[in-house]
């Protein structure tokens, strides 16, 4: 038998990033025996509740009330309640809610506990067929262009394999400041995860775009960008000068 919550803990609770056979039973447990449930989207995560059976007080906790919530949130664990925070998909904190609310538990000398489980950015490295080896997460770049330029050619010399997430909306942008900006890494597209219709593309930037520009791809993306090549590999006979490939 599992042993009880403990009083005071902020239980970080990952959920489905699509299929829900995907979510634990740690989780279900932590959800069902937590006080309150701390959500992203409260309706998104009281239909995630009543699809297994659930009934909790939900609390809405998201980018702009994180201030407001998180001393609330504080206040409970003082209190001894046992508080799961979950958001719309996937692990807390990671792209989303939650990294503010840990630190302000943390030094309120809170107890936060980890409930791992579904991740995009794993489940698209770890299928992408890129080095996992070293690899630097990025999250969503800038909107502006001129911002997201600047963070790419910064990345362009960060060694190891390149994640990121970016929306359907500027996947074409994406692909386009690639083809500028590394055109010689192999990239993966990793869209729609664990969802009906998931699909990995692999190519180079200029063969994904192409793609990109004959089909309506739709979902949320995962983009896995690999290494540089080694010095070697990248020496081109263009006129005896070096040619980023």
């Amino acid at each position: 038998m599992e042993p009880p919550l403990q009083p005071g803990t902020l239980y970080l609770v990952a959920t489905p990033i699509g299929n829900l056979e995907d979510i634990t039973l740690r989780a279900l447990r932590v959800l069902r025996e937590c006080d309150v449930v701390a959500a992203e989207d409260t309706r998104r995560s009281g239909q995630l509740l009543t699809h297994f059976g659930l009934r909790k007080p939900l609390l809405s906790y998201f980018k702009f009330n994180e201030a407001r919530r998180s001393e609330e949130i504080i206040e409970r664990l003082k209190r001894g309640e046992k508080v799961a925070l979950v958001t719309d998909a996937g692990s807390p904190g990671i792209s989303d809610p939650g990294e503010r609310v840990v630190r302000a538990a943390i030094v309120a000398g809170c107890r936060v506990e980890s409930v791992p489980g579904p991740c995009a950015l794993v489940a698209a490295l770890t299928a992408s067929g890129l080095p996992t080896g070293e690899f630097h997460f990025v999250g969503f770049l800038p909107h502006k262009s001129g911002q997201r330029r600047k963070v790419l050619e910064a990345l362009r010399g960060v060694p190891g394999t390149l994640v990121l997430y970016e929306s359907p909306h500027r996947i074409d942008r994406l692909l386009t400041e690639l083809v500028e900006v590394m055109p010689g890494r192999d990239v993966v597209l990793a869209r729609e995860l664990t969802k009906k219709f998931e699909e990995f593309l692999r190519g180079k930037p200029a063969e994904l775009l192409a793609t990109a520009r004959q089909r309506s791809l739709k979902g949320e993306f995962v983009v896995v960008i690999g290494a540089a090549p080694e010095p070697a590999a990248r020496a081109t006979l263009a006129g005896g000068s070096l040619t980023e490939l």
